[in-house]
């Protein structure tokens, strides 16, 4: 009882404010990803006028008076790549979360990335005075570089500043900020709102408003006080931090981890990205670390996010938008389901429970899209099964990648394999985004089956090679990836000395 009684004082206004401000961050990330979707035909109509050409062809669905307009080749390649410019900018500007986290310090780190945001927003929402396509790609680029710095500056700092209690419960805010403004983009996107054809630059260009917001907030809010006491040295603004995060306590023991923690920095080697592939010591929890978020990508669960208004629509759903958004909210609901389930399940079972599920729902959607034409029922089971799909997908592969890196690797090497994990992970995302649209043109009904083997294939290197991690320290970690490699044959004991040190 008292220590619950201790946990809730924790739970400070200060706290409160600055968790909340933070993921204002990463509510405008989410946004950012579902605001493309649901305009996606008002859009590529004004690039066609735009770019002066006219529909390849034009079909009437039978039924209703609806016309089908199919677009030219060059508007379709850069409507792909207004999708999918957004992860080149992610991609890139992933290397540089550590660089500009201890430059600046996690408060005026998130200031200046901010201006990134706003400069992003103004391109899209004036993208009518000009050449639509360019300053349409040019903003999301620009976004992209925003997202790919804030969603690594967001969950350091809220895991800087968290009682060690609260660590996990608040973690997980800023997956939830980032689904909820996936959900937000697409209400806001529906065509009697903001997704219409004159005011859809509004609904790309309110993409820089939680950063302004942010921006303002983050004058009042705490700066990190791990950055303060390891990078700063300053241990008396540490303690009034501390206590402002906190409430009034002994901060004492606070102060005395992080001085270790401090001291472990110092004498543990820093590694490099080139050091990171060449040791032997770290190619195991390297490959699952990648492939892990890989399999997040190549799930088929952004290709659901990024096309799925125009999936509803070919699977005979008569408002696909609404359908969309139901995604939305699911994925939300689940993200809140999440947490429960990784704190008091194994990470490893999860994996694969959620793996094996989008497997079999892929499946359920290429036969229902396939017998479509045959069976109008089938489109009732293709929107189940995305659904499914979404829920599967927040079990295990949504949340788990982002901070099972942390747990393989310990100070030394964690950085540098962060900031591997998450340009692979930006790579897969831009390849989805770029390739999928062409990819569902040429194999029709059948491409989430490229999906369902892909899952397959990540299922069964989950239940062989990943460790399970929940409740294990590093040097526990990397026992079992030893126990793992010898089992196999292929290394011997000596191949990991100093394995426990070194990494």
């Amino acid at each position: 009882m008292d220590r619950k009684i201790q946990e809730q004082k924790n739970l400070t206004g200060t706290l409160i404010v600055a968790v909340f401000t933070a993921v204002l961050g990463s509510l405008q990330f989410g946004y950012g990803i579902g605001v493309i979707n649901a305009p996606q035909k008002v859009i590529e109509k004004h690039y066609m006028e735009v770019l002066g050409l006219q529909p390849e062809e034009i079909a009437v669905k039978s039924g209703n008076m609806t016309e089908e307009i199919k677009m030219p080749s060059v508007v379709t390649m850069y409507w792909s790549l207004s999708v999918s410019v957004f992860s080149i900018g992610g991609l890139v500007s992933s290397f540089f979360v550590g660089w500009i986290a201890d430059k600046l310090g996690r408060i005026k780190a998130m200031m200046a990335v901010n201006t990134l945001a706003v400069i992003g927003a103004l391109l899209m929402g004036l993208a009518p005075l000009g050449q639509a396509h360019a300053l349409v790609i040019s903003g999301r680029l620009v976004t992209g570089l925003y997202c790919g710095l804030t969603s690594g500056l967001v969950p350091m700092y809220i895991g800087e500043i968290s009682p060690t209690a609260l660590r996990g419960a608040l973690g997980t805010m800023n997956q939830l900020a980032i689904v909820t403004g996936i959900l937000i983009s697409q209400i806001v996107g529906l065509e009697f709102i903001l997704g219409s054809e004159s005011l859809w630059p509004v609904l790309l260009g309110l993409s820089g408003v939680p950063a302004v917001i942010q921006t303002i907030m983050l004058f009042f809010c705490p700066e990190s006080p791990r950055y303060v006491y390891i990078k700063l040295g300053r241990e008396e603004d540490t303690k009034r931090i501390l206590k402002r995060l906190k409430g009034d306590y002994d901060t004492s023991k606070d102060i005395e981890e992080m001085r270790k923690e401090k001291e472990e920095a110092a004498r543990e080697k820093k590694v490099s990205i080139i050091q990171l592939f060449k040791s032997p010591n770290y190619r195991q929890p390297l490959l699952v670390s990648l492939v892990l978020h890989i399999s997040q990508q190549f799930s088929g669960i952004n290709a659901i996010f990024y096309y799925s208004t125009s999936i509803f629509t070919k699977s005979g759903i008569s408002q696909p938008v609404y359908a969309t958004i139901g995604v939305g909210a699911v994925n939300t609901i689940f993200t809140v389901v999440s947490v429960f389930l990784v704190e008091r399940a194994g990470r490893r079972s999860l994996y694969i429970i959620g793996l094996a599920g989008m497997c079999v729902c892929a499946v359920i959607m290429t036969i229902s899209l396939a017998l479509l034409a045959q069976h109008a029922w089938m489109s009732y089971l293709c929107m189940v099964a995305i659904f499914l799909f979404v829920i599967f997908f927040e079990v295990g592969p949504g949340p788990i990648p982002w901070f099972i890196v942390a747990e393989l690797f310990s100070q030394g090497p964690r950085p540098a394999a962060m900031a591997v994990s998450g340009f692979v992970n930006w790579t897969c995302n831009f390849i989805i985004g770029m390739c999928f649209q062409y990819i569902a043109d040429a194999c029709g009904p059948y491409v989430f089956i490229i999906f369902a083997v892909l899952l397959l294939g990540f299922t069964i290197f989950t239940y062989f090679k990943v460790p399970e991690t929940k409740g294990k320290s590093f040097d526990e970690i990397s026992a079992e990836f030893r126990r793992k490699k010898l089992k196999g044959g292929k290394s011997t004991e000596m191949e990991y000395l100093g394995t426990s040190t070194e990494a």
